[in-house]
């Protein structure tokens, strides 16, 4: 599905950011669904029409939140998403990360850079200080990709987020603007 590169708020050589539209919804959901398998039990993005509308209305239209597609750039088709959530501003200038790959991108470095992209907008145009990202312990691809951006672990807290019926266990995982040198 090609995508007008023009779109793109970062690029690098494979993958650009750009904001979530609402003209997404079908390559999204399609992607969602062909994704299960890599995204359960850990992540459950919307795979109908009717949630990813509010799922997208939410990114676009909440300003505590920024949502971000990684494209990769030979056509354009979604890879992945990743999303600044809960963004706390004044003296915090802080938000946490939400992310997953679509399967056809897994392990392809797709993400990684990605997140590099993100990671340079949150600090630089969204002026955040700080960015967190809580995983499950269990969640081995999230946090190699926490780490290999240079997260440094800050804790563990038990029953920390509802995912799939249940509260369950997080680390947390922060990289501060400092940190990026």
């Amino acid at each position: 599905m090609a995508h007008p590169p023009s779109r793109y708020l970062a690029e690098g050589p494979r993958v650009g950011i750009r904001p979530f539209t609402l003209e997404d919804g079908p390559e999204f959901t399609a992607r969602a669904r062909e994704s299960k398998d890599l995204h359960r039990p850990w992540l459950f993005p919307p795979d109908t029409d009717e949630a990813y509308a509010d799922y997208a209305g939410r990114l676009i239209d909440d300003p505590a939140r920024a949502g971000f597609l990684v494209c990769e750039r030979d056509g354009g088709d979604i890879a992945g998403f990743i999303n600044i959530n809960n963004i706390v501003r004044g003296g915090f200038q802080c938000g946490a990360l939400g992310y997953g790959a679509f399967a056809h991108a897994a392990g392809r470095g797709l993400m990684r850079e990605g997140l590099e992209l993100v990671i340079g907008y949150a600090f630089g145009p969204l002026g955040l200080h700080r960015l967190e990202i809580n995983v499950q312990p269990g969640n081995a691809a999230s946090i190699a990709l926490a780490r290999g951006a240079g997260f440094r672990l800050e804790g563990f807290s038990p029953a920390m987020i509802h995912v799939d019926g249940a509260w369950r266990d997080h680390e947390r995982w922060a990289l501060t603007a400092e940190m990026r040198g």
